[in-house]
């Protein structure tokens, strides 16, 4: 996106030096417009990331007001079962009623995969006040809402982008309770 932005702004620039050396006010309007065509494009560009990052960072907020509560993950996963069962029975013919037993094995094998998000680690009240002043840098991946540290095993190749632990807090991601960031930070830190 940043790519069209600047072709159109160097694009506006050689209209405005044509404009002045042909003294012609088309091109100057032109140029004018493909400036604002840029900022535009800059504007939709901002909304679409702030948008993407409040759908990343609201599914954070509930979990973690939900956290204390008795059992909130059991009913996260029983619709995301009736889901795979509605698309199992719209994608084709189930055939032999023996086939019906393969879906609960993918299922019980799902979140163990690489591509499942971690659970949330839970943090005692003294320690987030301790990781309130800590700069100590973790890794977030684009559109999850957990931040870990370099060496979680669940990191694997994704593209990571380090930030102060911090500012993780402030911008809505909860710690990953495989490589435990909050313990391991507040336990160097001590």
């Amino acid at each position: 996106m940043l790519y069209i932005v600047l072709v159109l702004v160097l694009a506006a620039l050689g209209l405005l030096v044509t404009a002045l050396i042909t003294a012609s006010s088309l091109w100057a309007w032109v140029s004018i417009g493909l400036s604002v065509l840029a900022g535009l494009i800059l504007v939709a560009d901002w909304l679409r990331r702030r948008r993407r990052a409040a759908v990343s960072a609201a599914p954070a907020a509930p979990a973690a007001e939900t956290a204390p509560a008795a059992e909130p993950a059991a009913p996260a996963e029983e619709p995301a079962e009736e889901e795979q069962t509605a698309l199992i029975a719209t994608s084709g013919d189930l055939g032999d009623p023996a086939d019906t037993p393969e879906p609960e094995e993918a299922e019980a094998e799902e979140p163990a995969s690489a591509d499942a998000e971690p659970a949330e680690e839970e943090t005692s009240d003294a320690d987030l006040a301790i990781l309130a002043d800590l700069e100590d840098e973790v890794v977030v991946v684009d559109e999850h809402p957990r931040y870990h540290l370099t060496t979680c095993p669940w990191l694997g190749s994704r593209d990571r982008i380090p930030i102060g632990v911090g500012e993780a807090r402030q911008l809505g991601f909860s710690p990953c309770a495989r490589c435990a960031p909050d313990a391991t930070l507040v336990a160097a830190h001590r």
